[in-house]
Order: C-alpha cells, then sequence, then structure tokens
C-alpha cells in the first residue's frame, strides 16, 4: 500500500498543480469581463478567498494590488485588508518573482551610480567606499505601501464623482419589466460622465453593463453603437450592431431601421435593403415610417422609379385590409413625395385624388389635398366646386355612421377650409361656409360652454357650503358667503379710500374662430404610426404657411374666489375674480404634415 501510494504521489502532485492553474484561469476569465465593475466585490472576495487557502501571499497581495486600482463599493475594506496582510507577512513574501527581481536591479544600479571613487594628488585611486547601503527593509516595505496607497486615493477620488450614479442603479440586472423613467435618465447621464472621462475601456465597460439592465431598449444599443463609430471602433460598433438586430431588440423595428440607416452610410446598400425589407415582411408589415425611409434611400441611390413602386406596393396591400389606418397617410405621403422628388405636379394631384375616392372619411387625406392646392404657383387651377363637396362630405352629420368622424375633427377641418378659401375663394363662397360652419358647430359650443358653467357653479356652491359648515363666520363673513359676486363696499369704511371695483373685461369673439396655426410643410410626417415623436410645427414662409391672426378665443367663465377674509387680522376686502388662461389653438397640420 505504501509502495503504491509512493508512486501515485507524484500524479496527484500534477494533478493539484494543474487543477489550481484551471482554478485561477477561470477567475481570471471571469475578472476580464467584470473586474472593474463597482459592484464585483464578490467575485474578488472569491478569489481573495482560494488565494489565501494556498497560502500563496505574493498572488494575493497582487490581487488586492489591481482592486485598488479601480473604483469598488468595498474599496475601504479591500485598502484595510491590504495594509493588515503587508502589517504581518514579510516584504519577501509580498513580492512577487518579478517584482523582486525589478526592485533588484533598481537597488544595483543605484549602488553602481553611488560608489565613489577618491583620486589622490598623484593620480593614484582609492579603494571604492560606498555611500549609501541602499533602503532597508522596513523603509522598503514603507514604500510598497506608499505606492498602493496612492492608488487607493486616486480611486476613491474618482468613486466620489460616480458614486450618485451607481446608488440610482435600483437594478443592473436584466428584467422583463420595464425600468421607471429615473433609472432610465440615470443610465444616459452616467454614460454622459464616462463618455466625457475619454478611456474607452471604461467607456466600453459601463456600456455592457447598461446593455444588460436596458437590454429591452433600442435606444442604448443605438447609443452604443454610434459611440463606438465615433471612437473610430468600427469592429465592435458591428459586433454590437449584430447583438442588437439577431438576439436582444431583434422584434423591434427601431433597430432595424437604424441598422438600415447604418448600412448604408458604410456602403452597405445591400445589407441596408436587407434590413429594410425584413421590417417589411417580418418585423412590421405597413409600418409607414420604414416605407419612407426605404423610398428616400432609393431615391438618394437614383432608383426612383424603384422608390415609386415601394409605395404602389405598398398601397396595393394596405387597400386589401379592411379599415386600414396608414392607407391616407400612404397616399398623401406618396404624393408629396412625387411632388417633391420628380415635380410632377400632376401625378400627385391624380394621387390624391385616388386616395380621396379609395379612402372614406379621412381628415389627413382632405387636408393634404388643401394644402397641395395652396402651395401650387400661380395661375392656380382649383376647382373650388370639387374640394368643397369633398370638405362638406366630410363635415355634416352622417346618422348612418355617427361615430366614424369625431366633431372635433369636423370642426377642425372646417375651420381650415375657411382659412383657404379667405386666401383663394371668392365672397360668395366664403360667406356660404362661414354660415355653415356657424350652423354646424358654434350651438354645440354655446351649449357645451353653457354644461360647464353649469357645473362650475354646483361646485362653487358645494365649496361654499362646506366653508360655512367648518366655520363659524363673522358678520363680514356671512355677507361675503352669501352673495360671493358682491363686493363689501363699507368693510374698509374710515380705513381706506372706496376703490372702484375692476373693469371687466370686454366682449370677444367666439371661439370657433380660433387662430390658425402655421401650415409646416409636412413637418410631422408619420406621426400616427407606433413609437414615432411628433415634432412641433415649424412656421414655414411658403404661399399658404402662415395664417394672419383671426379672432381670439373666448375665455372661460372665471371662477369665484372662495377664500374667506380674517376678520382678526384685517377687514374684509374685494376680491376680483381671477380669469382662467385661453385655450391654446390646436395646430392643422402639425400632427400629420
Amino acid at each position: 500500500m505504501a509502495k503504491m501510494a509512493s508512486k501515485t504521489a507524484p500524479f496527484l502532485g500534477h494533478s493539484m498543480i494543474f487543477c489550481r492553474k484551471v482554478n485561477a484561469a477561470l477567475f481570471e476569465r471571469g475578472l476580464a469581463y467584470v473586474g472593474t465593475d463597482y459592484l464585483s466585490f464578490p467575485l474578488w472576495d472569491k478569489y481573495i478567498e482560494y488565494e489565501y487557502m494556498q497560502q500563496d501571499w505574493a498572488r494575493l497581495a497582487n490581487i488586492y494590488t489591481r482592486i485598488l486600482e479601480n473604483p469598488n463599493q468595498q474599496l475601504d475594506r479591500y485598502f484595510n485588508s491590504f495594509k493588515e496582510l503587508a502589517a504581518n507577512r514579510p516584504l519577501s513574501e509580498l513580492q512577487t518573482a518579478d517584482e523582486a527581481a525589478v526592485v533588484a536591479g533598481a537597488a544595483s544600479e543605484a549602488a553602481d551610480q553611488t560608489v565613489e571613487r577618491e583620486v589622490r594628488p598623484d593620480g593614484a585611486e582609492n579603494s571604492p567606499k560606498p555611500v549609501s547601503a541602499g533602503l532597508t527593509e522596513a523603509e522598503e516595505l514603507e514604500k510598497y505601501i506608499a505606492i498602493r496607497e496612492e492608488m487607493y486615493k486616486k480611486a476613491k477620488e474618482f468613486d466620489s464623482k460616480i458614486i450618485g450614479f451607481e446608488t440610482a442603479i435600483r437594478r443592473p440586472y436584466f428584467h422583463v419589466r420595464p425600468l421607471n423613467v429615473g433609472e432610465l435618465e440615470n443610465w444616459h447621464n452616467y454614460l454622459d460622465f464616462i463618455e466625457r472621462e475619454g478611456d474607452l475601456s471604461k467607456i466600453v465597460k459601463l456600456y455592457e453593463r447598461c446593455v444588460i439592465a436596458c437590454a429591452n431598449y433600442p435606444e442604448y444599443w443605438i447609443r452604443y453603437i454610434l459611440c463606438m463609430e465615433a471612437s473610430g471602433s468600427m469592429d465592435l460598433a458591428n459586433n454590437v450592431l449584430a447583438r442588437a438586430t439577431q438576439v436582444f431588440v431583434k422584434r423591434q423595428p427601431e433597430i432595424h431601421l437604424f441598422s438600415a440607416r447604418f448600412k448604408e452610410q458604410s456602403g452597405d446598400i445591400a445589407g441596408a435593403r436587407a434590413a429594410y425589407q425584413l421590417v417589411h415582411t417580418e418585423i412590421s408589415p405597413g409600418l409607414l415610417e420604414a416605407i419612407i425611409k426605404h423610398a428616400n434611400m432609393e431615391h438618394r441611390l437614383g432608383k426612383l422609379e424603384d422608390a415609386f413602386s415601394l409605395y404602389e406596393q405598398a398601397i396595393a396591400i394596405e387597400k386589401g385590409k379592411e379599415h386600414s389606418q396608414t392607407l391616407p397617410m400612404l397616399f398623401a405621403q406618396f404624393s408629396r413625395f412625387v411632388y417633391l422628388a420628380s415635380g410632377n405636379a400632376e401625378k400627385a394631384r391624380q394621387i390624391l385624388v385616388e386616395g380621396v375616392e379609395n379612402v372614406m372619411m379621412s381628415k389627413p387625406l382632405l387636408e393634404a389635398l388643401l394644402h397641395f392646392e395652396a402651395i401650387q404657383p400661380p395661375p392656380k387651377r382649383v376647382d373650388m366646386n370639387y374640394l368643397e363637396s369633398l370638405v362638406v362630405k366630410f363635415i355634416m352629420p352622417n346618422p348612418e355612421s355617427p361615430g366614424v368622424v369625431s366633431a372635433a375633427e369636423r370642426e377642425e377641418l372646417s375651420s381650415i377650409f375657411l382659412e383657404f378659401l379667405n386666401l383663394f375663394g371668392d365672397v360668395q363662397s366664403i360667406k356660404r361656409c362661414e354660415d355653415r360652419h356657424a350652423k354646424l358647430f358654434l350651438p354645440h359650443r354655446s351649449m357645451s360652454e353653457l354644461k360647464k358653467r353649469h357645473a362650475e357653479d354646483f361646485l362653487a356652491s358645494d365649496k361654499a357650503k362646506m366653508a360655512r359648515s367648518y366655520s363659524v363666520p363673522s358678520a363680514a363673513q356671512s355677507a361675503v358667503g352669501a352673495y360671493p359676486n358682491a363686493q363689501n363696499q363699507w368693510a374698509n369704511y374710515g380705513v381706506q379710500p372706496q376703490a372702484w371695483p375692476p373693469a371687466t373685461q370686454a366682449q370677444q369673439w367666439p371661439a370657433g374662430y380660433t387662430q390658425p396655426a402655421s401650415y409646416g410643410a409636412y413637418a410631422g410626417y408619420g406621426a400616427n404610426y407606433p413609437n414615432s415623436q411628433v415634432p412641433a410645427s415649424v412656421p414655414q414662409n411658403t404661399a399658404y404657411g402662415a395664417y394672419p391672426a383671426a379672432y381670439p378665443v373666448q375665455p372661460a367663465v372665471p371662477q369665484q374666489s372662495y377664500a374667506q377674509p380674517a376678520a382678526a387680522v384685517a377687514p374684509a376686502a374685494a376680491v376680483a375674480p381671477a380669469q382662467q388662461p385661453a385655450a391654446v389653438p390646436q395646430a392643422y397640420y402639425g400632427s400629420y404634415y
């Protein structure tokens, strides 16, 4: 048995050495990915525990040195553990073989440089005499610790800059539940700070942490790609793009639209077309934004007919769908594209007319037709009767389908057509349309305002009752509470001169004649497809770009103030009713064009 053990001992020793190397390699592999993370201390703790069991003090000291180079949540604890290790072990056990060789070489070189050779007057040389025998072991240890302490101080200084960002990260791991707005904003702010620092390694590490917690958000993947592109790391940018489009956010059209643009910029036209085609066929068929961007790319490449065919194919597909919400916008965008890209006004008009004939009750399409006719150069060939028939058909109530078009949409289109006629119509047509507009919409508006006024009065009465039930009124308070609209003219008699009540505002025109906003030339197309942001309408210097100010909006009925005057502090004073701000007019073309 002993003989067998003696024979197997060498193999066991080699196996233990091999296992130790494998374990160390596994730790190093993990630290290569997360070793500089702010929350990487659990992995460092396991590595320290393993090396402590091996009694390899040099490797343990080296691990502490690597930890002190970067901010860490447990940085203070690691520095104290390192000082404790340095106090209990000699310097020779803490230094690795390479560090010991470097220190010995530096000491030998210093000794060679400090040797003095005294020369006698007759030219004979004295025996060499060292001036300094070098640093003692205690001084070397103190220098060894001082170097690590300086690293610790730098890491703590950087830690003070990022501690706010790190503490705001509540969920550093991935979860299917969405993150709140504060955490998403914190990631953007943290990335902004790290990018300003300019350390590419730290930037990459933080982005990798970010796309774990924010894996379902294309905006962070897009930002990561653009940052790597700006830094010149195109291989890394392409790697991140492949991970986003093939694994993490592969079902979201936003990342594929970005991929198409990114590949077009890099010269990969076939890859850009493939990205658009993937959106058309699998990710989000009929997505208006994808059709528009794909057609614009083909136009940039000089393939105008291919761009036209994209719109025509999309329109043919949407015609086969029942109650398609995209079809009106497709006709409007196709007409706009034809007019701007080729200058063919007649074809653009035919597209709009075809859309009006195929799409029932479409406010965006009628707006597009009015806008198109408005921006045509003189002499204009506008069929006013045809346009008026389309508008009348839209704005007149339909008893068979009352819920197809809302009253607000009908009123808005009627106001747009009135502005159109004020510029290009005659007096008779203007009068006819104004009478129709007043008949259809002003009575309803008056009734709604009357109901609102009754509701406000009812709430005011309830508030007054509650105020009286919870307080003991004085004589002055009783008078004001009983007549909230009256002013107590004798409350301040003998104290200050009698002041006239404030003048009321003059009667204004009804709110039906709202001040129109500018007709921005298709400034916000694609507002009704998913995940789109509607830009604010910008005034354009076109023929139909900015309308003159019409009638101001009538302010709502002012609410009465229910603040009771304090009798013990001052006599009751007349309180003027506060006026509510006027309603903000809505832009006619701000949402679709």
